[in-house]
């Protein structure tokens, strides 16, 4: 009943698609860090797509420098880029003519007006006009890029580098390449070298959108401190942004920096108490501190701040879960039928409460509260499959195969198959379906093997009076748990394959553990006996006896 309880902190992290979502000339950035019910979205902001045409003094002036984009607005901090490789030569850049700029604003006004054929030929004439310039290769690329050209767009980006290696739009927009074709780490090296770049050129929204593509690949790798360098960027540049201040809150969390983490949260809570999202970040972060009982006070003071019920249900149910981590599965209880009482429609809670109650041995209280869970959420396997472990213990064994046929049909993942195929194995050994049960507990063994399923395995082929299959599985649940009751059906295995040595020997270290056994004593007179070894056999025959076996008494008669 484990399957769906969250991680504190590590399995907060969610990763929207962001590279997917990029092009060259308008970027949307889409990644979040997910807390534990909702990811902070992220703003779309444009690149300029071609740099400023420049006036015809600038041209005039123009020399063998690359042409600076625009500066405006305050400036990020820039985040450090990798040792560079050896260098290559660089191209010495020839001025536009003021022919060739005014055929530079031809193409670029094509370009803007979506006539991206015409925009990209009269690009290519510049280009051959004047090969060393940056401009042309610069707008070629956008229009390659825009005819769904990328090999094309790649290499005249490649030729804008060489000739304005100062340049941030070139890496920018390689990396938007690299992310499309899904070379994540490629996209990072890119987005790292543009930021490093970009300050003195870039605006601070240039500047932001850059960070961003940085920070969603940052957040694709799980590379959690870099993620909290690039975000304390954006963050410098939008001090009054809230996104981004719970968004650089959580990932110096998920950094284990999370002491760090604390005082741009309660900043957060101080401007927007109500905000569910960092109420429960707060909580995540003194938990991870092993302060749970703080983190519980924490929740108490949102609760009262919330504004509605579904936000005092997520709190309450986050209270409960950290409650029973810390083994107060009673009052996780009470949490966990408060937020039921606040959102009648929140599943999860209705799924801790079948949780708990059935570790209380309440198992019709645990019914109940699995039926409400699925009625509410249907396509959840996780509680359909727990419905059908209570239904199990109830010995309702009709209804929990049935419950487990519906898992299947979810399509659940490896852990909640194992448990349903184990659990159908079950309810079909105790119906007498021992077929059935023999396949659907193979199943699950060859998933995941496990010590129980084994034991119910060997029983179901047992049944069948299929000896040898049900030696094979018994010895293998014996090796993965040697309990009593494992090595116990063992020896009646060994003893049903007329295998009796082996099954002395198993029977032999039970009653030396237990000499009380009465049933491991009786056994291993029949092992004896079945050896022929008649006067151990009356021995153990006699001891089985005293100690209350009437199958020995009657072994003794004969």
């Amino acid at each position: 009943m484990k399957h769906y309880k969250r991680s504190l902190l590590i399995g907060l992290m969610g990763l929207a698609s962001g590279s997917s979502a990029q092009t060259m000339m308008e970027t949307v950035t889409s990644v979040g860090i997910q807390n534990t019910l909702q990811s902070a979205a992220m703003p779309s902001l444009k690149v300029p797509a071609l740099p400023p045409r420049p006036t015809p003094e600038q041209a005039a002036g123009q020399s063998a420098q690359t042409p600076a984009a625009p500066t405006s607005g305050s400036v990020a901090t820039p985040v450090p880029t990798p040792a560079p490789a050896t260098p290559t030569p660089r191209m010495p850049v020839t001025p536009l003519t003021a022919e060739q700029q005014e055929r530079l604003g031809q193409a670029r006004s094509a370009f803007q007006a979506g006539q991206y054929v015409p925009a990209r030929d009269a690009f290519e004439a510049l280009v051959a006009q004047n090969y060393t310039n940056p401009e042309p290769h610069f707008g070629l690329a956008l229009a390659l890029f825009a005819l769904n050209n990328d090999k094309g767009a790649a290499f005249e980006l490649g030729q804008f580098m060489t000739l304005a290696p100062d340049r941030y739009e070139g890496p920018y927009n390689l990396g938007v390449l690299a992310g499309r074709r899904g070379d994540h780490e490629q996209a990072l090296q890119l987005y790292t070298q543009a930021a490093g770049l970009m300050a003195g050129q870039a605006s601070a929204a240039e500047q932001r959108q850059v960070l961003e593509a940085l920070a969603a690949e940052q957040t694709r790798k799980q590379d959690y401190a870099a993620l909290s360098t690039t975000l304390a960027a954006v963050a410098a540049l939008a001090p009054n942004d809230l996104e981004v201040t719970y968004r650089l809150a959580q990932a110096r969390t998920l950094a284990g920096q999370g002491t760090l983490a604390l005082p741009g949260v309660y900043a957060l809570l101080q401007r927007d108490g109500s905000r569910l999202d960092a109420a429960l970040l707060l909580a995540d972060i003194y938990v991870a501190q092993d302060l749970p009982d703080r983190a519980a006070r924490e929740l108490d003071a949102a609760v009262l701040r919330a504004g509605n019920g579904t936000a005092r249900s997520a709190l309450l149910l986050r209270k409960a879960e950290i409650l029973a981590a810390g083994g107060d599965t009673r009052a996780a209880l009470s949490a966990a039928e408060d937020a039921a009482r606040e959102d009648q429609r929140n599943a999860a809670a209705f799924a801790h409460i079948g949780e708990w109650r059935a570790a209380r041995n309440d198992r019709a209280g645990a019914l109940s509260a699995y039926i409400s869970a699925v009625k509410l959420d249907p396509k959840n396997a996780g509680y359909r499959t727990d419905l059908a472990a209570v239904r199990l213990n109830l010995g309702r064994y009709a209804e929990a195969a049935n419950d487990t046929l519906l898992t299947l049909k979810l399509r659940p993942d490896e852990t909640i198959l194992t448990r349903a195929l184990f659990i159908q194995g079950v309810a079909a050994y105790r119906q007498g379906q021992y077929a059935r049960a023999v396949t659907a507990l193979k199943s699950s063994q060859t998933r995941r093997p496990d010590a129980e399923t084994a034991l119910w395995l060997g029983l179901s082929a047992y049944a069948r009076q299929d000896y040898p299959a049900a030696a094979d599985a018994l010895t293998e649940s014996v090796r993965l748990s040697p309990t009593p009751t494992a090595r116990l059906n063992l020896a009646s295995a060994l003893l049903a394959s007329a295998r009796y040595p082996e099954a002395e020997a198993v029977l032999r270290g039970l009653v030396t553990e237990d000499p009380k056994a009465a049933e491991a004593w009786y056994m291993l007179g029949l092992a004896q006996r079945s050896q022929r070894h008649e006067e151990d056999a009356r021995q153990s025959l006699k001891t089985a006896a005293n100690l209350g076996s009437s199958k020995a008494r009657e072994a003794l008669k004969q």
